[in-house]
């Protein structure tokens, strides 16, 4: 028997990513219609797809409509191949997930951050994800990965730069869960993360050019650029939340004075609201759905300085659409009119002729969603590539 040339075992590779993008793309297809889609002969589709069921990753569903001769064997991904971690570290907030390889949660978990200094929120963050390995079913690959989403600067090794609202400095957090889990670790920006979230499963669906901004404690902004992730020259694009909107305005804690998340974020509204009595989020929105004016006003104004970023943001890239996400989504129904008259505002016409201002369809979760996906994409790269 003749091993395969170098060439061979690439070509292979490259036609079994072939197929199983047409599978994961446009399930339940026929080998006749892989072969159709991907051009590659039916001896190979053939030989590709055993290949794959053996390791399964794809299994037979029964036959499809004939047209005109045998009935044609379907196929499928195998969802339940194996499972993700997806995590969205936040400032004062933990929130993960436990996912198959098609997105579905088996299993969430959501606490408060305890304490934000990096060695106890480390151990935090470890006793979540063991919580939601251990209600991982039985699966021939596993835990594929573990994705997180952290509200800073992160490096193309997983290390956490910065992250003003936490006060950490080169934390390597990558290496840190990889040595501690054994398993595959990605790290990014949460407002990354969230981007990559709307975009596979929720609101950015089919948008080529969008912006995700994420109102949480802070403000992080993703951008998804010709339907890829666009991360700048070292990897740290997308710091909108430093923008200053205030020349002589308040000290932020990244240093600069006048950015935007201190007067747009989470935390701008608790400051505000602290005076009238009310501790948290939760508080407000409900006293704004019972219809208390002073509240109403104070989210009218949060959504006035969330239009004056947006309306930058849709001056410099010209999106498709801006995605507004993270907790602050939650009080849609008191900042949008607010938010929308003010982007009208300030924003060019031309600009504006196109561009779809959106709330976040998967909430909160956009960025535990979009870490995950991370984990799930790396799964399949290594797949294609082994």
């Amino acid at each position: 028997m003749t091993t395969p040339t170098g060439d061979q075992a690439l070509i292979k590779r490259i036609n079994t990513a072939i197929v199983l993008e047409c599978i994961l793309r446009g399930a339940p297809l026929s080998r006749a219609q892989i072969s159709e889609q991907s051009g590659l002969n039916k001896a190979t589709v053939s030989s590709l797809v055993q290949d794959l069921i053996d390791g399964s990753l794809v299994r037979e569903i029964g036959t499809g409509q004939s047209s005109g001769g045998r009935k044609p064997v379907m196929l499928e991904f195998v969802a339940t191949s194996g499972y993700a971690i997806g995590i969205d570290l936040g400032v004062n907030y933990i929130r993960g997930a436990l996912v198959d390889m098609r997105g579905e949660i088996v299993a969430e978990r959501t606490s408060s951050l305890r304490d934000s200094e990096p060695g106890a929120a480390f151990e935090q963050l470890c006793g979540c994800i063991e919580a939601l390995i251990a209600e991982a079913p039985a699966s021939p690959y596993g835990i594929v990965g573990i994705g997180v989403g952290v509200p800073g600067i992160v490096d193309e090794n997983g290390t956490i730069l910065f992250a003003p609202n936490l006060q950490w400095r080169d934390v390597p957090l990558q290496r840190m869960l990889s040595e501690r889990f054994g398993l595959h670790v990605t790290i990014d920006n949460e407002a990354n993360a969230g981007a990559l979230g709307e975009q596979k499963y929720g609101a950015g669906r089919s948008i080529a050019n969008l912006v995700y901004v994420s109102v949480g404690i802070g403000i992080g902004t993703g951008l998804i650029l010709h339907k890829s992730l666009y991360k700048g020259s070292a990897g740290y694009s997308g710091e909108m939340g430093h923008l200053s909107i205030e020349a002589h305005g308040l000290s932020c804690t990244c240093g600069n004075r006048g950015c935007w998340e201190l007067y747009a974020s989470e935390q701008a509204l608790l400051k505000q609201a602290s005076s009238l009595g009310f501790g948290d989020l939760e508080e407000l929105l409900s006293a704004a759905d019972s219809g208390r004016q002073d509240v109403l006003e104070l989210f009218a104004g949060i959504g006035e300085y969330l239009g004056i970023g947006i309306a930058n943001i849709v001056n410099v890239f010209n999106p498709d659409a801006v995605i507004i996400g993270n907790r602050m989504s939650q009080a849609r129904p008191w900042l949008e009119n607010s938010l929308r008259q003010t982007v009208v505002q300030r924003a060019l016409g031309f600009h504006l002729r196109k561009v779809q201002l959106l709330f976040a369809e998967l909430g909160e979760r956009s960025a535990m969603m979009g870490a995950a996906e991370m984990a799930i994409s790396g799964f399949f790269s290594r797949i294609k590539s082994a």
